[in-house]
């Protein structure tokens, strides 16, 4: 653990919590992003590995005042709460090592938390950081306009994903602790907050951008993870299985209803990329349909089996 610079408490402002998983690249990317924001009162970073091959000290060597930590415990909720603990700021931020901070991200989170006071709970934008804007891969095609749906996500859902979160810290001692790998540690930390009554709220204005993943099979992996969590859930909450077997038949019906949304969506122009975009989502709503009927009969099986470290 880096020992801390002589700050007292009350010289931060903001608290930056980046969790960290064998991305060095990603994570220099990150903190350079995050050093330029523009901010009236000091800013507190702490970066947390998660178990990397090798702990990231040279990249965060040269960000002077940066903290590095590291929580063994696998899944970016643990090393979230290995942050949390040391920091020392009544506002607290949330990135992941793999996305860059736009403009005026921690300037809009740490204003409307502050505006909120001490029950304040913030989400933001996340878009996808294109590799070459004017040529899409399919996969960018397809999560420009999918992979972080943050205003449903928070206005109808009850939670934010957590690579673009921000709170009061009180919040977090009400609500508690980030869950390990074996749920889907955002929706269960949102909605036991909304639960306790610190209900989200979207702020546009709050936008990251999260690199698109490489493949269908990187994309594959994601879905399969999600799918554990939601039959898991599914099974903890006693639900019948009627109607985990009606959204798996759904799944390849709402290729038509979401194909419209992408090819309406302004996300996405061109009519090359919106059409390789409706490509991978077919290929994906069939693979979460026949994945939720093959869970079913899996045993010896939960979330953390299809864990890679990359983001959720």
């Amino acid at each position: 653990m880096a020992s801390l610079p002589a700050r007292s408490p009350d010289q931060f402002r903001v608290s930056v919590i980046i969790p960290h998983f064998n991305m060095p690249d990603a994570l220099e990317r990150c903190l350079i992003s995050v050093e330029a924001q523009a901010l009236d009162g000091a800013v507190e970073i702490i970066v947390v590995d998660n178990g990397s091959r090798q702990m990231p000290t040279d990249v965060v060597a040269t960000h002077p005042g940066v903290i590095l930590l590291s929580e063994p415990t696998p899944g970016p909720g643990p090393a979230r709460n290995a942050g949390v603990a040391v920091a020392r700021a009544p506002v607290l931020a949330f990135i992941d090592a793999d996305c860059r901070a736009g403009d005026g991200w921690l300037k809009a989170a740490v204003e409307a938390v502050e505006a909120g006071g001490t029950c304040a709970v913030v989400g933001g934008d996340v878009r996808i950081d294109f590799v070459n804007p004017e040529h899409l891969t399919p996969v960018e095609a397809f999560e420009a306009v999918f992979a972080y749906r943050q205003s449903m996500y928070i206005e109808k859902q009850g939670f934010s994903g957590t690579g673009n979160l921000a709170m009061h810290r009180s919040v977090h001692e009400a609500v508690g602790p980030f869950a390990g790998i074996g749920i889907a540690e955002d929706r269960d930390w949102g909605r036991r907050a909304s639960a306790a009554g610190y209900r989200p709220v979207y702020v546009p204005a709050m936008r990251i951008y999260h690199p698109a993943r490489t493949d269908v099979a990187s994309l594959t992996v994601k879905w399969r993870r999600h799918v554990a969590h939601d039959w898991a859930e599914h099974r903890a909450a006693g639900r019948p299985l009627w109607r985990w077997l009606l959204k798996a038949a759904l799944m390849p019906a709402s290729v038509i209803v979401d194909g419209g949304r992408l090819l309406s969506s302004e996300r996405l122009s061109g009519l090359a990329n919106k059409m390789s975009g409706l490509a991978v989502l077919a290929k994906i709503r069939l693979l979460r349909c026949t994945e939720m009927l093959r869970v079913i009969g899996a045993t010896g099986e939960d979330a953390a089996t299809h864990w890679h470290g990359g983001a959720a």
